[in-house]
């Protein structure tokens, strides 16, 4: 916020010099149009711009239109809303609104549509919302140092919440508070903003890294809830539970390492297999407890799943 209002303190004063200096009436305008101009990131900057000259063409067009057939009455501007507002919402120019409306007022003001004020008023635009664009393109503060920080403070809130289903699993009397859950999803929500304004703005297609990474982290956090529901459910200690806990405190160790290793994926094939030689259970307590676990064996599958897709593999090249 700190950086947008000194970008938009310098596109004012140099619009308002830019338009003096060309000898353009009502040179303040100019100000008022920079400061609509400066945006969140370049490319929003670019289209917005683009839609305020758009809808004030419009305006201008209308409002020349109206003042030449029917005078410089107040009526008049009531009418000019009435069509003018509808019009720029179907074009999806809402965001014109205010430029174009300025626009009209000039021609108001003046009791005058001639051709050098019409000419006046495109240049103020031109000078208003391009100076403006221009203080917009030539900096935007940089999100990959903050997107770090994200991707490092995400990993360790995963690898929190694994090390407290594993304590679940080992001790089934241990109550989580589940702050990490809550934690993680306050913090996706900033990562996937701040990954789309870097794509914002870059004015070059580049890869979209960032946002395909907290896409895959926002959908193991899916996963993640429907594991915390699935480990509530696990109300004695049973071995089963206690092998289920061994790899999620691997797992708490692998979310943290920038490629996929596959280790918490051998594990959990182990697991199954050694599943599958256990005794059936003995009792109903027993069935509905082992039933949850290999549902947790499940969703386990589909959290590395995700990993295994969005992460390089070891030994692949960056």
């Amino acid at each position: 916020m700190g950086i947008r209002i000194i970008k938009t303190a310098i596109a004012v004063i140099i619009a308002i010099y830019i338009a003096q200096a060309l000898g353009l009436a009502s040179p303040l305008s100019t100000g008022l149009l920079a400061v609509l101009g400066v945006d969140v990131t370049k490319k929003r900057s670019i289209a917005t711009s683009l839609q305020r000259i758009a809808a004030s063409l419009c305006g201008l067009l209308l409002s020349v239109g109206l003042f030449l057939l029917l005078g410089f009455h107040v009526w008049v501007i009531g009418l000019y809303i009435l069509l003018l507002y509808p019009v720029l919402s179907r074009l999806k120019l809402k965001d014109g609104i205010v430029t174009s409306s300025v626009v009209m007022f000039h021609l108001f003001a003046a009791r005058d549509v001639s051709l050098e004020l019409v000419v006046n008023e495109i240049a103020l635009l031109a000078v208003g919302l391009g100076t403006a664009t221009l203080i917009n393109i030539m900096y935007m503060p940089k999100e990959d140092k903050q997107l770090l920080k994200y991707r490092s403070d995400l990993e360790g809130l995963y690898a929190r919440i694994f090390i407290e289903l594993s304590r679940h699993l080992r001790d089934s009397s241990y109550v989580w508070s589940g702050k990490e859950l809550l934690d993680s999803g306050d913090l996706l929500r900033k990562a996937k903003d701040a990954a789309m304004r870097k794509t914002e703005n870059s004015l070059a297609q580049e890869r979209a890294g960032w946002s395909v990474y907290f896409y895959m982290r926002e959908r193991q956090l899916e996963g993640i809830g429907r594991m915390t529901q699935l480990v509530a459910r696990i109300y004695q200690t049973l071995p089963h539970a206690e092998l289920l806990a061994v790899i999620f405190e691997g797992l708490s160790e692998d979310v943290k390492i920038p490629h996929y290793t596959g280790r918490s994926e051998r594990e959990l094939m182990r697991l199954e297999e050694e599943f599958r030689r256990m005794a059936l259970p003995g009792t109903r307590e027993e069935f509905e407890i082992r039933a949850a676990l290999l549902q947790l064996v499940e969703e386990l599958k589909v959290f590395l799943d995700a990993a295994k897709k969005e992460k390089r593999p070891v030994g692949a090249k960056a």
